[in-house]
């Protein structure tokens, strides 16, 4: 494994991001800019992010993302990186995907799980090289993670919090590329490729990854450098009749195609066995973090497994409702769900126990003192435009 021909992404040091309010919310590197366009800013994992912006809306942005493209402030998401010799060995022996399937450039979904199985986070790994691996893990789990691998490294590895020197701005849609063309970055990536490039002389690394399940990019400018970054983007995603768009657009695509959020469809009681996210584990790999419990899991075959909820009724669906069978009989719980903007109906995410019903059966989800009829399907809820 070679290292790769493009340099690391090193910003100038970065003072911490700065704190507001009673409740002590972290602010992104745009937050003045957020602030301008008269976003509705509300809590998410310990930061103040938009959910909106005004003369748009949540609707109008996710279609904006399926039908052309929209752009996204995610500097809440965590960032950390691991080095020394052997670095990329010591993450594989701990994350649950297996990194030796990738070469340098390319980035990997993976999962940091606790001993028991379940989900510490779930986080994208970018393999530099064979000393260098950077982590993008969510915002409320970053310091776990950081820690997680701090314990577990040897003298010669060290795993340094970067939390606060990088924001993070993904550009989705199927017009994603011709933005970036646009501002002269790097677009013709493989899905899960990734290339350092440059705006204006600040460094910036392009990903091809995303949470929507259309064509896209996440950018990883400096912390100082994240605001140019963002209006150049926004001004080309205008050109193309795209805008700025929220973590309220954010959830509904992700729910649409069935994307776990942690917390609610991962978390440290919901094992990715359950989740249907053992497609992320190396199973024949001999180390990582919670093996012995997963690979028990799935031999014996898990109590519980997530599944699609598509509503028959009018209605919306929530996270924490209960879900009957045709008889009346508590067979699962609601752990994601929203209106799909796409397809015009509720939509949700739910764990149904096993030997209950299965896809195509009809269910009955109980939302406020009413029985909502729901079909059991197989996510994603809508085509992926992802490769």
């Amino acid at each position: 494994m070679s290292v790769p021909s493009q340099p690391s992404v090193t910003p100038p040091p970065s003072a911490a991001p700065p704190v507001t309010g009673p409740g002590g919310l972290l602010h992104s590197p745009l937050h003045p800019t957020h602030l301008a366009l008269g976003a509705t800013m509300a809590p998410f994992g310990g930061w103040e992010m938009p959910i909106s912006y005004a003369g748009s809306g949540v609707v109008a942005e996710h279609t904006a993302v399926r039908s052309t493209v929209g752009v996204f402030d995610v500097s809440h998401l965590g960032k950390a990186s691991v080095t020394g010799p052997g670095a990329a060995d010591f993450v594989n022996a701990c994350l649950t995907a297996d990194l030796g399937r990738i070469g340098p450039g390319q980035a990997q979904y993976t999962l940091c799980c606790a001993d028991d199985g379940g989900v510490v986070d779930d986080l994208i790994a970018y393999l530099v090289g064979p000393d260098e691996v950077f982590l993008v893990p969510n915002a409320a789990n970053a310091g776990q993670v950081v820690a997680l691998l701090q314990q577990a490294a040897p003298d010669t590895i060290t795993v340094t919090d970067r939390h606060a020197e990088f924001g993070v701005i993904a550009v989705q849609g199927p017009a994603s590329a011709a933005v970036l063309r646009d501002a002269g970055l790097p677009t013709d990536l493989d899905y899960m490729q990734w290339a350092d490039g440059e705006i204006a002389g600040e460094p910036v690394r392009i990903c091809r990854t995303g949470y929507t399940g259309e064509h896209g990019y996440e950018l990883l400018p400096s912390w100082s450098a994240a605001p140019q970054l963002w209006d150049v983007l926004a001004d080309r995603a205008a050109a193309h009749g795209g805008r700025p768009a929220g973590l309220g657009a954010r959830d509904t695509l992700r729910t649409e195609m069935g994307y776990p959020l942690h917390g609610q469809d991962l978390s440290r009681e919901i094992s990715p066995v359950q989740a249907r996210s053992g497609w992320a584990v190396g199973w024949s790999k001999p180390a990582f973090f919670g093996r012995e419990a997963l690979v028990a899991e799935k031999a014996a075959g898990p109590r519980r497994t997530l599944w699609g909820l598509l509503a028959l009724d009018r209605g919306v669906l929530r996270p924490h409702l209960e879900v009957q069978d045709a008889a009346g009989a508590r067979v699962g719980e609601t752990t994601s769900g929203t209106f799909s903007p796409t397809l015009g109906k509720g939509i949700a995410l739910a764990l149904l126990d096993a030997g209950g019903p299965g896809e195509g059966a009809e269910v009955a989800v109980q939302v406020r003192g009413r029985s909502l009829a729901a079909r059991v399907v197989k996510p994603p809820f809508v085509p992926s435009h992802v490769r």
